[in-house]
């Protein structure tokens, strides 16, 4: 952190930053699906190359333009945007392209073959859907100019985010087989409907490892990340450093009950927006809903006692460790983690919380100068409160002017796809 700058300026910490999860990607998938469904590429323009993992700028402007995009979909954390084949005629006819019209004629962009955009947001990558003439700022690094006057604009503060456009196989939507190795999760979505309670046993029975670093491994489960891996092992009430090999039948049953549910509420409440993440038709609202994620030394909801934070494998770790116990065998081998968790949970030298009991307590009212709250405590709050509101001032800054408008009148308009 840079020494002298107002509070207002300064970074949350850095274990609060996160990437949009599955349940965040698939608000921005349904709320693109309704928005740019139907509608036709012009030209394409991009000032960051790195932002493109398949083409050079001008390369994937010429594959892109005369693409009327067919739909938009997801795998795991990363949307797919499935293009048609390219229509040149269409593309050159159109009077808002202009002088852009040229590159249109390579032979990359007459392709025949349909394609998908591959687009993994990262930390801080964000979609909008605007009027050709909105306000564009720095950080907009990627857009696509539509045939109806409005433009898909790719806007990434910390330039992480990464696009791949490649040939889609038709059966899956994906890339096709050798196009795209390692861009994409490969492992099971968590959401569908062949991901039984069953089949987690059977990816269970062959692994081994903590609970929580599996349940994060993109091979084994597509889409889970920080958030929901905690959420998720607190309602199934198991410990974030069990092994994964000794979960007994009943255990894994609720940690698919756990995964699906907290997953399905996440999306039904348009995701989490806890940092950057915003959706093109607005924030979501599970962060309000979250119940061990980033409270730490808040009251358990289930027992009261404090919410403990760990740090496995270099992330921030969330858990109560009353209603997630850990078996006694295990705890010798957790070890180190377990010890930065009766230290304040961050291997600081504050006192560790004071005996707990059930119930609620003064100190657990919410609001400035709450009866009973002691100076850390305050102290505490109004951290929170103001990096809460640095990334909601940061969302609504990024999506000033970002609401999509009516198609521009005689233009071609995008057929709204379903939900």
């Amino acid at each position: 952190m840079v020494r002298g700058l107002p509070h207002a300026f300064r970074r949350p910490p850095r274990y609060a930053l996160g990437m949009p999860e599955l349940p965040e990607v698939e608000t921005i998938a349904r709320d693109l699906r309704g928005l740019v469904t139907g509608a036709r590429i012009i030209a394409a323009r991009s000032d960051w190359p790195r932002t493109l993992r398949s083409h050079e700028p001008e390369a994937f402007a010429a594959a892109v333009t005369g693409r009327e995009i067919e739909g938009v979909g997801r795998r795991g954390k990363q949307l797919l945007v499935w293009l048609g084949p390219a229509n040149v005629a269409a593309a050159l006819g159109s009077p808002a392209l202009g002088a852009a019209a040229a590159p249109a004629a390579t032979p990359e962009a007459a392709a025949s073959e349909p394609a998908v955009l591959t687009v993994h947001l990262k930390m801080t990558g964000q979609l909008f859907v605007v009027a050709a003439g909105a306000p564009q700022d720095r950080h907009v690094h990627l857009v696509l100019a539509l045939a109806d006057g409005r433009e898909l604009r790719y806007r990434d503060m910390r330039k992480f985010g990464r696009m791949g456009l490649y040939r889609r196989d038709p059966e899956t939507g994906e890339p096709v087989e050798g196009e795209a190795v390692g861009v994409l999760a490969t492992g099971a979505e968590p959401l569908a409907d062949g991901f039984t309670a069953r089949r987690l046993a059977e990816l269970l029975a062959r692994r081994r490892g903590r609970l929580k670093t599996l349940l994060m491994n993109q091979d084994f489960l597509a889409g889970i990340g920080n958030i929901y891996a905690d959420e998720s092992l607190w309602r199934a009430r198991l410990h974030p450093l069990r092994d994964a090999h000794t979960l007994r039948p009943d255990d894994v049953r609720r940690l698919h009950r756990a995964l699906r549910d907290v997953l399905a509420e996440a999306v039904e409440r348009r995701g989490s927006s806890v940092d950057d993440y915003t959706a093109p038709q607005g924030d979501g609202s599970m962060q309000e809903h979250l119940q061990v994620y980033q409270r730490a030394g808040e009251p358990c909801e289930r027992c009261g006692r404090p919410i403990r934070r760990i740090v496995v494998g270099g992330r921030s770790t969330h858990f109560c460790s009353w209603c997630q116990r850990l078996p006694a065998k295990q705890r010798e081998a957790a070890g180190k983690p377990l010890r930065s968790a009766a230290d304040g949970g961050d291997g600081s030298s504050r006192r560790p919380a004071a005996a707990t009991r059930r119930g609620p307590r003064w100190t657990e009212l919410s609001g400035e100068g709450a009866l009973g709250r002691t100076a850390d405590e305050e102290a505490r709050a109004r951290r929170v409160a103001a990096t809460r509101k640095a990334a909601a001032t940061r969302r609504a800054a990024a999506r000033g002017g970002a609401t999509a408008p009516a198609p521009v009148p005689g233009a071609t308009s995008p057929t709204g796809g379903a939900a």
